[in-house]
């Protein structure tokens, strides 16, 4: 082993084994070199030379008695527990009344009113009666404020979460109907049925997630998979959204590829059209989307609030409607009855369902907990707050759980609300239970009052709300430049989700999300390094034209953590890229046995020696001198030495 010493030389221009002066900076240049010289180490060598404990793990034992004495029973493990698992009561304790109190009141009334059309609107969605929309606007949002972490998220319906319960409820064989088109009383059981079994289950996914503490699952789901599945769940959402709009009666179709059925039976029957609904929702879709992009952005400054433009075309929608007797004289399916009061609760038949929604219900549960998740994370980063994880799935299983007893489906974040909530003052949860106070109002007494909006005017509203998400196809030109695997993760999820369906195509994408993972750890990108001139700083030399190696030094760059998975590949790209002592070894042979059996020839035993072979070697790769003779020493020295 070579003794451990350091030592300074002065080097000047003329020195050969380093770059001159007129390789770096300038042509009179004088610098000093540090040269240190140690021992190279195998990891058993270094631990016998240097004094090192092991690692400590923790037995089962010793982590029963750490939990045990953490939670032993005092006022300060009450106190903690009760923060943690009721976190209302922490932020009650901060609450400035005189200060909050009026900031969640405007917000809490802002926020009630978009709840009304989009509750309404998204319960279509959901292939419900539209109050059943409003259930979800109401009791989430009370459950959440006791059990939920975010000050600011605004639970409810969320369109593509209702998408997903729709097409489990219209399952094809599931609730079967005597008569097409026509809904019975059964047949609204059973789909509420199947819509409050599948909450009840997706509540107990979070809440068993929340109690293993699998908050972590949230970063597998990209935010390329999240957009390009949500994208195609946009244009699953304005394919229903089109029968409403045209008026046209379009079959039922189920399995992959429905959607294209879906469309040769709608252009199929185009023919068929209503043109006073057609006409009635194009001019909704125009004032709402007017309103929200050009005449919102003006008077949002001075008002405090956006225009509530969605309720008032709900509203006048309904008064036309009313007063011109749309239904009767123009066909126009609206609404219908509105059943007024708070649901009884009912035990959601999850033992009869189990088995027909337990799969769906994965999926829903892991789109609803990264919407919830990253919309909570997003404003709490904007306001210097934490959004635990783990404690948020404890607080979406309750959630779900509570409501799935009160006709309620699958409540999710929803971005327009919520950044609305947090842009009119609102400061905690407390401006939910405003929002409350007002859709209360709504479901006691005013909701018979919307029995003859039709329904393309809700057709409207959930098709302009699509506009952000139909923006997100934007996002592969951006990715095209940033990453390409990335822009495959995107098409590979949109493609299958609309082409499939949305609950198979999650799980594709997902699939295909995680092999891009290992991919990218077994192969992922090595380089040769080489210096910037006049600076410190070294690039890859295939990308930067003006950095420069260094004679006879090799830097050789690995992306990623050395793993068993990608050794072999280590190995290949390293030898590829410098030198291979295989092939060096080879060769050295070679020449030895030319020059044995030249020395045969002339009666000469002289056997060649390594710095005869390296000189050999030398006259065609000169510049790799140092490394070569470092190999043909010892190349697992040299391995040991990149180690």
């Amino acid at each position: 082993m070579v003794p451990s010493t350091q030592y300074i030389t002065h080097q000047t221009q003329g020195d050969d084994d380093y770059p001159s002066s007129d390789e770096t900076d300038s042509d009179d240049f004088q610098q000093l070199r540090v040269n240190v010289t140690r021992p190279v180490y195998t990891q058993d060598q270094f631990d016998v030379d240097n004094e090192h404990h092991s690692r400590q793990h923790t037995t089962l034992r010793e982590w029963a008695i750490r939990k045990r004495k953490r939670n032993a029973c005092s006022g300060e493990c009450l106190k903690r527990n009760l923060y943690k698992f009721l976190p209302f009561t922490k932020i009650l304790q901060s609450y400035n009344l005189k200060q909050d109190l009026i900031k969640d009141l405007i917000a809490g009334l802002t926020v009630g009113i978009m709840h009304l059309p989009q509750g309404m609107a998204y319960g279509m969605l959901a292939n419900l009666p539209p109050v059943y929309g409003l259930y979800v606007s109401f009791f989430p949002v009370l459950v959440y404020f006791l059990f939920g972490t975010s000050k600011h998220i605004s639970k409810g319906t969320f369109a593509v979460v209702s998408l997903m319960v729709g097409a489990v409820v219209e399952k094809e064989g599931l609730c079967p109907s005597s008569v097409p088109s026509v809904q019975s009383l059964g047949e609204l059981m059973c789909k509420v049925g199947l819509a409050t079994a599948t909450t009840f289950i997706v509540g107990v996914y979070h809440l068993l997630m929340g109690l293993f503490k699998l908050g972590f699952v949230s970063i597998y789901l990209s935010d390329p998979l999240t957009r390009g599945f949500t994208t195609a769940t946009a244009v699953h959402v304005l394919t229903s959204q089109l029968k409403h709009t045209f008026g046209v009666p379009v079959d039922r179709f189920s399995g992959p590829f429905k959607i294209i059925y879906w469309y040769t039976d709608f252009f199929r029957k185009i023919a068929l059209t209503n043109v006073a609904s057609l006409i009635m929702c194009v001019l909704c879709m125009a004032v709402i989307y007017l309103t929200k992009e050009y005449i919102n952005p003006r008077v949002k400054a001075k008002i405090r609030m956006p225009v509530p433009i969605e309720l008032i075309v709900i509203i006048v929608s309904t008064l036309m409607s009313y007063l011109a007797k749309f239904e009767d004289k123009f066909s126009m399916i609206v609404v219908g009855a509105i059943p007024t009061g708070i649901p009884a609760p009912t035990v959601p038949p999850v033992a009869a369902r189990f088995n027909d929604v337990f799969v769906d219900a994965i999926g829903i549960a892991l789109v609803a907990f990264a919407v919830d998740l990253s919309m909570g994370k997003l404003l709490a980063n904007k306001h210097d707050y934490h959004v635990e994880a783990n404690q948020e799935l404890r607080a979406y299983g309750i959630t779900n759980l509570v409501c799935s007893f009160f006709n309620c489906f699958v409540p999710v974040a929803s971005l327009s609300r919520s950044l609305v909530q947090e842009a009119v003052g609102g400061v905690t949860q407390i401006a939910g239970l405003f929002s409350c106070c007002l859709l209360v109002l709504v479901l006691l007494f005013v909701g018979p009052l919307f029995e003859q909006l039709p329904n393309n005017v809700l057709s409207a509203i959930v098709i302009v709300n699509l506009k952000g998400m139909f923006l997100q196809l934007l996002d592969l030109r951006t990715l095209w430049r940033a990453s390409k695997t990335d822009m495959m993760i995107w098409l590979v999820v949109f493609l299958s989700t609309v082409l499939i369906d949305v609950d198979i195509g999650l799980f594709v994408g997902l699939g295909f999300s995680l092999l891009t993972v290992v991919y990218r750890t077994q192969a992922p990108y090595t380089s040769l390094l080489g210096r910037v001139p006049n600076t410190d700083i070294y690039k890859d030399i295939s990308i930067y034209n003006c950095s420069r190696e260094i004679p006879g030094v090799k830097i050789f760059r690995f992306e990623c953590s050395l793993v068993y998975a990608n050794v072999e590949y280590f190995v290949k790209k390293l030898y590829k890229k410098t030198v291979n002592p295989w092939a060096i070894k080879k060769m050295k042979q070679k020449l030895r046995n030319n020059l044995n059996s030249r020395s045969v020839q002339n009666n000469d035993d002289e056997i060649p020696t390594e710095n005869q072979v390296c000189d050999l070697h030398s006259t065609s790769r000169s510049s790799d001198l140092r490394i070569l003779n470092m190999i043909l020493i010892s190349p697992f020295r040299y391995y040991a030495g990149i180690m």
